[in-house]
């Protein structure tokens, strides 16, 4: 059985817990009441008619986020038109905090298995800041960070899965996406990358099932 040569990971959501799993530290960090911010997006698709709206596709991931930032500093009695205004105050402090173990975990496994590693993302700079890869030790060290903050190319044009199978020079079925967004994982699959919709109720099942395309061991149980 071959396995993937690469691992390409999406970083809101994957590498990183989302925005819904942490809002008791947002608002501990904006100093706002327990219990103001609601919306759940997956963890509660029924209550967030917004999130329903983005995964049918009549909104975008980015006008959906826009409309939280918003929202968000509405709450703050100030006007947030950035988008990275939201994550920087919530979580920008101390990011690593935010980061999934389990994540950490899978990544270590692929480096040290000889397994190329690449973060896909559609925003990474332009919610968190460009100082923020520095200040992570689990990115150290990746082949290639594919931003379309910068390139201007969001999954699932196809287009964004070549060219970081390109910048990791490998073919693009020799590579494999985590992604928690359902469309990004299809336009990887009709470019020709492998995909795993990365379930972000379940991480350790996920990245579980990532690793076994990878050939790597990954115990059931263990964070």
């Amino acid at each position: 059985m071959s396995h993937a040569r690469a691992l390409v990971l999406d970083f809101g959501g994957v590498i990183s817990r989302t925005l819904f799993e942490t809002h008791p530290q947002t608002e501990r960090a904006l100093g706002l009441p327990p219990g103001t911010l609601t919306w759940r997006g997956p963890f509660d698709p029924a209550s967030d008619a917004p999130w329903r709206d983005m995964q049918a596709g009549l909104i975008s991931e980015r006008d959906y986020w826009l409309l939280r930032t918003r929202e968000t500093g509405a709450l703050m009695g100030e006007s947030w038109d950035a988008m990275q205004t939201l994550v920087r105050r919530a979580r920008g402090a101390e990011p690593e905090h935010i980061v999934r173990p389990e994540a950490v975990r899978l990544i270590n496994l692929a480096r040290k298995a000889g397994i190329k590693l690449a973060v896909l993302s559609n925003e990474l700079d332009l919610f968190y800041g460009p100082e923020l890869r520095s200040r992570l030790e689990c990115l150290a060290g990746f082949d290639a960070i594919i931003d379309a903050t910068y390139t201007g190319c969001l999954k699932p044009d196809p287009r964004a899965y070549r060219m970081c199978a390109e910048a990791l020079v490998l073919p693009v079925g020799e590579c494999i996406l985590i992604d928690d967004q359902a469309r990004n994982v299809e336009g990887a699959l009709a470019a020709g990358m492998d995909a795993v919709e990365f379930d972000v109720r379940d991480a350790h099942r996920s990245f579980g099932e990532a690793a076994v395309r990878l050939g790597l061991a990954w115990e059931a149980g263990t964070p």
